[in-house]
């Protein structure tokens, strides 16, 4: 007697190929598991958008141009440049905003941070996005966040521009560097007997009592740091807040609690996001602020083409991203510093 055998066929279901392209999800189901984008493995959260990149390359990009617009246009032997004071004569300045004593740089840039903290004040308190309109003592928790970024990036002009533990960082650079104060004074007898304790005053502000100006070392353009950071600063609190736009929100990356990189929008409540609508009206606290970041950026273009070296103005720039990349970058990858900033 032989035995029948026979054969069971089992299907097993085999997923799609997916070419290397993780599966999105869609924005009905995504919005229900309270992610509407899941990122790409390859996207980091240490690095901007590809917005936030065109964004922050004006800066560089007005440096660049200022400098090669002043080296191209100005005539050297009419407009002699000083390299002591860092700038042209009055009388041969090759342009009203090529003086030192110009209406914009004495009460604009020599009282920058003033007119930068006033202009993000009416922001965050005029805004609806951050809380109730002109309730300065509703501390919404986007409010005192941007407060604490706000209070970094004041602690980082600062230590660069005015004390750091004693002189601040561009005064100490300079030190280091080899540079001195010197005295400028046509009896040199008279030179020889100031020129002691004058030449190691510790600080441009001191230099500059005794009637001294810095001489030999490098100088960090503190008016480039300032203008980058303070203008980069409100450009970031503003435009997320006011503007729709996928590259200042949802393109963001953020690292989770269990090391995932996600969009920031699982994580956010910020108008424009999880069917919060942004707010019609823009108010004049936006208008001050954009003006203010405006005038920034426009006397950045006349320090690029008037005053300091290349190399000055590429120092205070790089300080200056160090500055951006600390507050609105390393939170992205550090839930725990995310969590405050």
């Amino acid at each position: 007697m032989t035995t029948r055998r026979t054969t069971t066929r089992v299907e097993i279901p085999l997923p799609p190929p997916s070419n290397g392209t993780p599966k999105r999800t869609s924005s009905s189901s995504a919005t229900e598991t309270g992610m509407t984008h899941i990122d790409a493995p390859a996207a980091s959260p240490w690095l901007p958008t590809p917005l936030e990149m065109i964004l922050l390359s004006i800066y560089p990009g007005t440096l660049i141009f200022g400098s090669l617009f002043s080296t191209l246009t100005v005539n050297s032997a009419l407009s002699p440049y000083n390299h002591l004071s860092q700038s042209y004569a009055p009388e041969h300045a090759p342009s009203y905003f090529a003086k030192k004593s110009n209406i914009f740089n004495v009460y604009f840039v020599k009282q920058g941070w003033l007119w930068i903290t006033v202009a993000f004040l009416l922001f965050l308190f005029t805004h609806a996005s951050l809380g109730p309109k002109f309730d300065v003592t509703a501390f919404t928790r986007r409010r005192v966040q941007a407060l604490a970024r706000y209070a970094v990036i004041t602690a980082f002009w600062i230590a660069v521009t005015q004390w750091f533990f004693g002189p601040p960082i561009v005064d100490r650079g300079f030190r280091l560097t080899g540079g001195q104060c010197a005295i400028l004074l046509s009896d040199r007898e008279a030179a020889r007997e100031e020129l002691g304790d004058v030449k190691e005053a510790l600080t441009h502000a001191a230099c500059k009592l005794h009637g001294g100006q810095w001489s030999g070392g490098h100088d960090i353009s503190g008016h480039v740091f300032l203008l980058v950071v303070g203008s980069a600063m409100l450009w970031f609190e503003v435009l997320p807040a006011v503007l729709g736009l996928a590259g200042l929100r949802q393109a963001r990356r953020i690292q989770t609690e269990g090391g995932l990189v996600r969009s920031a929008a699982i994580e956010t409540t910020e108008p424009g996001e999880k069917g919060i609508p942004l707010p019609k009206d823009v108010g004049w606290g936006v208008k001050a602020t954009m003006t203010v970041a405006a005038a920034s950026m426009w006397m950045l273009l006349m320090t690029a083409a008037y005053f300091h070296t290349w190399f000055e103005k590429f120092t205070g720039f790089v300080v200056a991203s160090m500055a951006l990349y600390v507050v609105y970058f390393v939170p992205r990858g550090v839930p725990a510093v995310r969590r405050v900033l």
